[in-house]
């Protein structure tokens, strides 16, 4: 069964009324997506909880002077974002002044009537949208690294080969070995025609061809097969794809159709 990809994963999480139907009836029958979409579900209720910041004071203005001085920023940034407005040199309260003439208008709540320390606008937690942006990313976040704990490991190349064809024939291909979680491997070899009288069998041979394994009998133009735990393929290197006819031998046949050496 395939499993929801990450992206999937974080729309059904971030959204409740996400339109994927058959994604939803997916995490019904799939533990594995089910527990990824639990995991996803308690990191966006954990980042949309509004935290209690009644308790959190107003840092001092040297915490900024501090912060702008080790990052060097310009003087358009010096005042510190979160102090109060400072009062006025003869002591009033700063006012908002009119467009025409020095009245401030009914509707202007002097500084003084705003709670000590309160902040010229709301700070980024209080912002919804900031925390629907902050979800969003931790829940990509999570989704990456779920993704990249449960994908499967990915078979690796060993070695390769180009088969060339021999006398008489034209058939031409690749073959390389590759290298499975377990440790197990395979050889896959491909080829462009059948040209077996008979039929297909591979070979892993000596490079002088005193010594040779089969691994197998190739019934079109491409197969994979299992190379023998603790073969050393240094010491049987050539990649050979005979000829064989239907006589029961099981000694190769001489007639090879094509061939190549590995390289790592």
């Amino acid at each position: 069964m395939p499993h929801l990809d990450p992206e999937q994963l974080s729309l059904l999480a971030l959204y409740d009324d996400w339109e994927d139907p058959a994604g939803r009836e997916h995490l019904l029958e799939c533990p594995g997506c089910a527990a990824d979409y639990a995991a996803l579900r308690r990191t966006v209720e954990a980042v949309k909880t509004t935290p209690d910041t009644s308790r959190l004071s107003v840092p001092g203005p040297q915490v900024w002077a501090g912060i702008h001085r080790e990052l060097g920023l310009g003087e358009s940034v010096r005042e510190d974002p979160l102090a109060a407005e400072p009062p006025r040199e003869d002591g009033a309260t700063p006012a908002v002044t009119a467009a025409h003439g020095d009245a401030a208008p009914s509707n202007v709540v002097p500084m003084a009537a705003r709670p000590k320390g309160a902040r010229r606008k709301g700070a980024w937690w209080q912002r919804p949208g900031a925390w629907m942006a902050t979800a969003a990313a931790a829940v990509l976040v999570v989704a990456g690294a779920l993704w990249a704990l449960n994908r499967p490991p990915q078979p690796r190349e060993l070695a390769e080969a180009q088969l060339t064809p021999l006398a008489q024939h034209s058939a031409a291909g690749s073959a390389k070995v590759v290298s499975a979680a377990d440790g197990s491997r395979s050889l896959e070899v491909s080829l462009d025609k059948d040209e077996a009288k008979g039929y297909q069998e591979v070979w892993l041979i000596a490079p002088d061809l005193s010594k040779l394994v089969s691994l197998g009998v190739m019934n079109s133009t491409s197969g994979t097969f299992q190379v023998p735990a603790g073969l050393d393929l240094s010491q049987y290197p050539v990649v050979d794809v005979s000829d064989e006819p239907m006589d029961g031998n099981p000694a190769h046949s001489t007639v090879s159709i094509a061939r190549g050496t590995l390289t790592s």
